[in-house]
């Protein structure tokens, strides 16, 4: 009965940090996506010799002209570069749109990528993952896209979640 009576207390006092890596790997978890969406994207772009798009959507089906990332993004060929999905343009990934726990901030205002042929992107964007339910978490992700096409993922702990 002791040893019943230490083993539950012992996973009272753990389960909070169980949660705290549950809500961690989570974040990371979106931040990942959005990472391959645009590393899925140029390569597309080189691959097919035109540009190709990542952009935020609700619907999984055209791009949003409001809200954030947080409600989804896009991968797909722009074969006019109009920044729409027009008829005979692929979709080629549909992210859904992310926990209400969770929030994508653009602190560079873009919300449509574009990859050109040569895999350069035309604009330079940095996007912020980070947890604000139940409490800002202690981690962000910074994802940050430059005019090479590159992107670089960084950790941050300010522990605030705009």
């Amino acid at each position: 009965m002791v040893v019943i009576l230490i083993a539950a207390v012992l996973a009272m006092l753990a389960a909070p940090s169980f949660q705290t890596a549950y809500l961690s790997n989570r974040l990371t978890g979106y931040a990942n996506e959005f990472v391959a969406s645009a590393q899925l994207a140029r390569g597309e772009a080189i691959k097919r010799n035109a540009v190709v798009r990542v952009c935020r959507s609700a619907d999984g089906a055209t791009c949003a002209t409001s809200g954030t990332w947080q409600q989804g993004w896009i991968v797909f060929g722009d074969a006019n570069n109009n920044s729409t999905v027009d008829t005979g343009e692929t979709v080629f990934r549909k992210q859904e749109s992310l926990s209400p726990d969770y929030h994508v901030t653009s602190t560079s205002g873009t919300y449509n990528l574009a990859f050109q042929a040569i895999g350069a992107g035309s604009d330079s964007a940095t996007l912020l993952f980070c947890r604000a339910t139940p409490t800002p978490g202690g981690q962000e992700r910074t994802i940050t896209l430059g005019p090479t096409g590159r992107t670089v993922v960084a950790t941050t702990r300010t522990g605030s979640c705009p």
